[in-house]
C-alpha cells in the first residue's frame, strides 16, 4: 500500500453537491413563500369574518394563523439562509439553519396548543352567540385555502425538518378550519355551542403529537445523531466487504447536516497489497448507494490506527 495516501480525503463531487443543495433550498423557499402569502391573506379573511359573525372560533383560528404565518416566515428565512455558500467561519455553510427553524417551529406549536386549551376552556365556561352562516362560509374558505397550501408543501424530503415544521403548522390550520366547519354545522343544526371548544381540544391533541415528533427529530439532528434508518454496526460490516484488502473499518461517524445531507467519517485499515484509491472509491460508492451518504471523509490507517489517543484500533471488529 502506498502510505503517501494515508490521510487522503476523497471529495470529487463537493461543488456539485453544494450546488444541488442550493438549488433544492431555493425551490423549498419558493414553496414556503407562496404558503406564507396565502396564509396571511386567509388570516385577514378569518379575522374579518370572526368580527362580523361574532365567532370566537374564527377569531381563534385567525390567531392560530398569525402564529403559523410567523412560523412560515421563519421557515422561509431558514431555507434562504440554508442556500448561502460556506465561508471562512462556517465551512459547512448555513444548511443547519433550516433544522434550527424546524426546532423553533416545534416549540411554537407547544405554545399554540396551550393557548388553544385556554381558549377552549373559556368558551365552555362562557359560550357566546355565533352567526353560524357566516362562520360556515369563512371556515369552508379557510379549509380550501389550507388544503391548497398543504398540497404545495407536500412531497418534501423525509429529512427536511424545516418543510416538515411548516407543513405541521399548515396541517394545524387545516384541522382548525375543519373543526370550525363541523362546529358551525353543529351550532346551525342543533344549537350545540359546546361543539366548538370540544373540537378545538381534539385538534390541539393532534397538533401536540406532531409537534413532539418534530421536536425530537430536529433535536436529534442538532445533536449530530445518526440519521434514521442507518445502523452504524451494519454499515461497518458492509464496508469491510466493499473492496479486496480492507482489513477493518472503525471509528465510523454518521450524521446529518441538513435536509437530505448525510455525512460520514471513517477509518479504513488496509493490508499491504491493497489499492488505496480503489478502496476509497468502493467505500464512497457503497455509502452513497446503500445509505444515501453523499459527503464522506476516509482516513487510511497503514496498520495501527494513527489516532493513538482514541480507542479505535479494533473498534467494531467482529
Amino acid at each position: 500500500m502506498n502510505t503517501a495516501h494515508a490521510h487522503r480525503h476523497d471529495h470529487p463531487h463537493d461543488h456539485e453537491h453544494a450546488h444541488e443543495l442550493a438549488v433544492a433550498s431555493d425551490g423549498r423557499s419558493r414553496k414556503l413563500l407562496f404558503a406564507f402569502v396565502l396564509t396571511v391573506l386567509m388570516m385577514a379573511v378569518e379575522a374579518a369574518g370572526g368580527v362580523w359573525s361574532g365567532s370566537l372560533a374564527l377569531l381563534a383560528d385567525a390567531g392560530h394563523m398569525v402564529v403559523d404565518a410567523l412560523a412560515l416566515l421563519l421557515a422561509v428565512v431558514g431555507a434562504r439562509m440554508a442556500s448561502r455558500p460556506a465561508d471562512a467561519r462556517r465551512s459547512y455553510g448555513y444548511g443547519r439553519m433550516e433544522v434550527l427553524a424546524g426546532f423553533v417551529n416545534a416549540l411554537g406549536q407547544f405554545v399554540l396548543v396551550g393557548w388553544i386549551v385556554y381558549e377552549a376552556v373559556a368558551r365552555l365556561l362562557h359560550p357566546g352567540e355565533i352567526l353560524s352562516g357566516i362562520m360556515l362560509a369563512v371556515a369552508i374558505a379557510g379549509l380550501l385555502v389550507n388544503a391548497l397550501v398543504l398540497r404545495t408543501l407536500h412531497g418534501h424530503a423525509h429529512d427536511d425538518v424545516n418543510l416538515a415544521g411548516a407543513s405541521l403548522h399548515v396541517l394545524g390550520d387545516l384541522l382548525g378550519s375543519l373543526a370550525a366547519v363541523l362546529a358551525a354545522l353543529a351550532i346551525r343544526w342543533f344549537g350545540w355551542l359546546w361543539a366548538d371548544p370540544v373540537l378545538s381540544l381534539l385538534v390541539s391533541l393532534l397538533i401536540l403529537g406532531g409537534a413532539w415528533r418534530l421536536l425530537r427529530r430536529s433535536a436529534h439532528i442538532l445533536l449530530e445523531g445518526v440519521p434514521e434508518g442507518v445502523d452504524t454496526r451494519a454499515v461497518e460490516a458492509l464496508l469491510r466487504t466493499a473492496a479486496p484488502g480492507i482489513c477493518d473499518i472503525h471509528h465510523l461517524h454518521v450524521w446529518q447536516l441538513a435536509s437530505g445531507s448525510r455525512m460520514a467519517t471513517v477509518h479504513a485499515e488496509l493490508d499491504e497489497r491493497a489499492d488505496d484509491a480503489q478502496a476509497l472509491q468502493a467505500i464512497k460508492r457503497m455509502l452513497l448507494e446503500r445509505f444515501g451518504i453523499q459527503h464522506v471523509t476516509v482516513q487510511i490507517d497503514p496498520g495501527k490506527c494513527l489516532d493513538a489517543g482514541e480507542d479505535c484500533a479494533g473498534h467494531g471488529r467482529p
